[in-house]
């Protein structure tokens, strides 16, 4: 396995405030514990990576949680550490995801000098009240202090998170957000749906009228159905008009800007997860390290740690097949045939052909010379799309 490539993810649970809609595994913390989980944390990447120190690392990704919350002492301390345990080059992308307000002038240099080269903001919205209903510490004035800050510290890829279908939302608004946001000509947008989660303060105030949307029924809080769909197709026509290319369900960038980090996952590279629940795909085996932070702490201060995971599975073929079609057709560019008889030993039709022609006569792929790829339709309803390949 020399000169394997391996993605690398750390995970800072921390967050200043937990939002309204969030199930993320965050929480508010004492500056003792994020010095605890610091150590804990660096403690883990020593162990797993002399395990796997003969690969190349070509992407690292910080997300939380909010890992602009944690001390740029501690941030240097886990970069560090990266550095002396795995491979890494110029070329490898670095991420760090950073909420509006939570970073200054000097954590973003630290973060520049550190050899971090991408920046990913949770902006969600350009509308106050929309992020004061979400639940968001910051307002749109915080975003634009926060990005000056990173442009003058020299970064050029810069990300914005942005959400639509939230309750009282109007295409109006929701266009207002993507031309205050485009106007930066930032390189990256990821414009996600809002999804009711379970154990979230969203859940308790508009589960009946997410089902009710669900079931195409007239709502009272969040937009219909027909309106969410409206708003899906004019956030794909406006970026489309502003340079950004759809290359994931919603993800959109200038040429050459993909993110590299989250391709791979669709593409089911090896990556390792270190930190509080993170998951790690090495080997065809999954795993999910442990979620409880005392624990967590506990176990990574042993020289010999003992309860590293809370879920291992090992990938039967049939999976490991089925992912590759499930993530694989998330992404515009789709899933090559030939990619897959490399990666399986088996020709793609003779696995799925039945599966390929049930999908094509929904609309919902389409064959283009041997690459299998989403269609517009497609792209908007990939549980039709997963349920074939269950």
């Amino acid at each position: 396995m020399n000169n394997q490539e391996l993605e690398l993810y750390i995970h800072i649970p921390f967050c200043v405030k937990k939002c309204n809609y969030c199930d993320f595994l965050s929480f508010t913390s004492e500056p003792f514990t994020r010095e605890l989980y610091t150590n804990a944390l660096c403690s883990e990447i020593e162990y797993k990576g002399r395990k796997l120190n003969d690969r190349i690392v070509t992407s690292i990704y910080i997300g939380g949680g909010t890992p602009s919350v944690l001390e740029t002492k501690y941030i240097s301390k886990i970069v560090d550490v990266i550095n002396d345990t795995f491979t890494i080059n110029e070329e490898t992308e670095f991420t760090i995801e950073c909420n509006p307000g939570t970073v200054s002038r000097e954590s973003l240099n630290v973060y520049k000098i550190l050899g971090i080269n991408r920046l990913s903001f949770g902006v969600q919205s350009s509308n106050d009240d929309e992020l004061k209903l979400l639940g968001r510490i910051h307002d749109y004035s915080s975003f634009i202090n926060s990005l000056d800050y990173a442009l003058r510290a020299g970064f050029i890829n810069i990300s914005a998170d942005i959400m639509y279908g939230l309750p009282h939302q109007t295409i109006k608004t929701l266009r207002k957000t993507l031309s205050d946001v485009s106007r930066f000509n930032l390189k990256h947008l990821s414009v996600y749906s809002l999804i009711i989660e379970e154990n979230t303060p969203f859940y308790n105030e508009y589960y009946d009228d997410y089902v009710t949307q669900s079931n195409g029924n007239l709502t009272s809080f969040l937009p219909s159905e027909d309106e969410l769909s409206e708003m899906t197709d004019f956030v794909h026509a406006y970026l489309n008009n502003r340079g950004y290319k759809q290359y994931e369900i919603s993800n959109y960038a200038k040429k050459g800007y993909e993110c590299r980090h989250n391709i791979g996952y669709w593409k089911r590279k090896e990556y390792l997860g270190v930190g509080l629940g993170a998951a790690s795909l090495i080997d065809e085996v999954r795993y999910k390290n442990i979620t409880d932070i005392e624990t967590y702490i506990k176990n990574w201060t042993l020289t010999n740690p003992i309860n590293e995971y809370d879920e291992v599975t090992t990938l039967t073929l049939d999976e490991r097949m089925a992912e590759f079609m499930m993530l694989g057709l998330r992404m515009t560019d789709g899933v090559s045939s030939t990619d897959f008889f490399n990666a399986f030993n088996h020709p793609l039709g003779n696995v799925y052909s039945n599966q390929i022609a049930s999908l094509q006569d929904k609309g919902l792929i389409i064959d283009d010379g041997g690459i299998i790829k989403p269609t517009a339709k497609g792209l908007d309803l990939q549980n039709v799309i997963a349920r074939e390949f269950v």
